[in-house]
């Protein structure tokens, strides 16, 4: 073991989705070691301890693996459990942590950001509970990176993690497994796939697309594997280090060649996409577009046809940005909805306190008990065992889920790359300003009430604020505002737009048209496009 002396970089705070900044940072000398010991510090020095490994195949992951396990040798770990080639999606490290009842595990992922050596890069701590790390453990890794000093390392080869198997490194054990099978065998386990064998066998169509990312081994494990669908059902199915140029984000912007592919001719019965590291999820059918917040909704309305939710769900749960459409099912079938701040860790307390066993979040998030991260391929097969299950496609679902229950218009418009002064110097304003706000009228639409969200855990009763600026109207319409965390260069702000119309008329205008009076309101309330010269949000979700 090598103790090598160190000067702290500027303190390194990691947000909801663990520390992430352009690849190249982390590949300067000693900051990716300073981030690990601090990390190894902040949660007691991970001696004697099992810990799990892996990524999304992201540049530099490989690397980072290596330099990782030669920390954990020389900081007396017992045990890490690494994928091969350093591979590991982010909801089967969870599920590993989980069933292995490791201490934690490392995540190498900056999730839906684009990857290569001019891109992004990120490190991730999970719990032993398999969840992102708490704030009490990320804020004292930003207290141990502003004066760390030292950080313990062997100085000798790591494995190349290239085969499975156990190999020595000094006295720790690592321990390389095949990425995919204990993931595939528990969605397996969680579905009906005799009905989805039977589905695809009776020439159900579907394109799911990778993105070059680390699904792509999962899904051709589970769809065409396991469920025998058509080979070439899964595009972009190699993982490349630089998500081969592609943003690997599951939206309508990014994910063009799904969505050009699903609105064309001869369109295949479903369409799906997931990230960078596997968390994310778009639905899509033939010339149908389902909106994340639709599509927590119509899970949960639905969850009984799936085997694993056969005696119903404990309770649901949603991040405050995303739609109320959830809230409306909940109420329906008479189950507890919560309301979080936005970040997976709030669901995990609630989940590990048997409160929920579904939730989501408007970015393409959606997951369930079965581990403690949202789960791009759990919702997909959600998807497909519902449509198995009622003998519908896509649109024949969403149109009597509207009928039902009516629509939650929503849309959400992002701001990228403003500069942070500019940004926190808007939402400043409005701050300062929001008890004016109630009574105002714009666009006809009346104020009834502003405020700043904050959230106090109904578990641990620990206190989140700052989590978002509420506009609500009168009616049920509202508009958000936040600052986004997940991006390496300047800020993001995002705007949430949501109209309730009640089923079953109105249920069929264009989301943008129906929310178009909100979105004049917004900019005469709050002003984005005069204070930052923009025409307009670079992405509308």
């Amino acid at each position: 073991m090598t103790t090598i002396k160190t000067t702290p970089f500027e303190g390194q705070k990691p947000g909801t989705s663990g520390l992430r900044k352009k690849t190249k940072v982390f590949m300067q000398a000693h900051f990716l070691e300073n981030f690990v010991q601090a990390t190894f510090d902040a949660v007691g020095g991970v001696h004697d301890k099992t810990l799990v490994l892996g990524g999304d195949g992201r540049y530099f992951g490989k690397q980072a693996a290596q330099t990782i396990l030669r920390m954990a040798a020389a900081n007396g770990a017992q045990r890490v459990i690494v994928g091969q080639g350093a591979w590991l999606s982010t909801p089967a490290a969870s599920n590993l942590i989980r069933t292995r009842q490791t201490n934690g595990g490392i995540i190498l992922s900056a999730s839906h950001n684009p990857g290569g050596v001019d891109e992004d890069f990120g490190v991730k701590y999970n719990a032993e509970n398999g969840g992102p790390a708490p704030e009490r453990i990320t804020n004292a890794i930003f207290e141990i990176t502003k004066t760390i000093s030292e950080y313990k390392i062997l100085e000798c080869e790591a494995p190349d993690l290239a085969e499975t198997g156990e190999t020595m490194l000094g006295d720790m054990v690592v321990e390389v497994i095949d990425p995919v099978v204990a993931y595939a065998d528990m969605m397996e386990d969680i579905f009906d796939f005799d009905a989805l064998r039977s589905l695809f066998a009776n020439g159900f169509r579907m394109r799911m697309d990778s993105m070059c990312a680390i699904t792509g081994p999962y899904a051709v494990e589970i769809f065409e594997n396991r469920l025998r669908a058509p080979r070439g059902t899964v595009s972009h199915e190699v993982p490349l280090e630089d998500f081969g140029g592609m943003h690997p984000d599951p939206n309508p912007t990014w994910a063009h060649e799904l969505m050009a592919e699903l609105m064309g001719e001869n369109a295949p019965d479903f369409g799906a996409a997931s990230d960078g590291d596997g968390d994310r999820n778009m639905i899509l059918g033939p010339h149908t577009y389902v909106s994340p917040s639709d599509s927590l909704a119509v899970i949960a309305a639905n969850a009984k046809l799936v085997p694993a939710y056969q005696s119903g769900l404990k309770g649901v749960a949603r991040s405050m940005p995303t739609s109320a459409a959830v809230d409306r099912v909940a109420e329906s079938l008479g189950l507890d909805c919560f309301e979080t701040p936005t970040g997976w860790k709030f669901f995990g307390n609630l989940m590990d306190a048997g409160r929920v066993s579904l939730c989501g979040e408007e970015s393409f998030g959606t997951g369930s008990d079965h581990v403690r991260e949202k789960d791009g391929l759990w919702a997909v097969l959600m998807w497909l065992n519902i449509i198995a299950g009622r003998g519908q496609g896509v649109a024949e679902i969403m149109s009597d889920h509207f009928k039902r229950f009516g629509r939650n218009y929503y849309s959400r418009h992002d701001y990228e790359a403003l500069p942070i002064e500019q940004a926190e110097a808007m939402l400043g304003d409005l701050r300062g300003r929001l008890k004016d706000l109630p009574g105002m009228v714009v666009e006809d639409l009346m104020v009834a009430n502003a405020d700043e969200f904050s959230y106090t855990d109904p578990v641990d009763q620990s206190v989140a604020e700052g989590q978002g600026f509420r506009i609500l109207f009168t009616g049920g319409s509202r508009v958000v505002l936040r600052l986004s965390g997940t991006g390496t260069e300047g800020a993001t702000l995002r705007i949430y737009l949501e109209r309730y119309v009640p089923g079953p008329d109105g249920l069929t205008e264009d989301p943008q048209d129906a929310l178009a009076p909100i979105i004049r309101a917004t900019e005469e309330i709050v002003g984005v496009k005069a204070r930052t010269g923009r025409i307009g949000p670079d992405v509308i979700t």
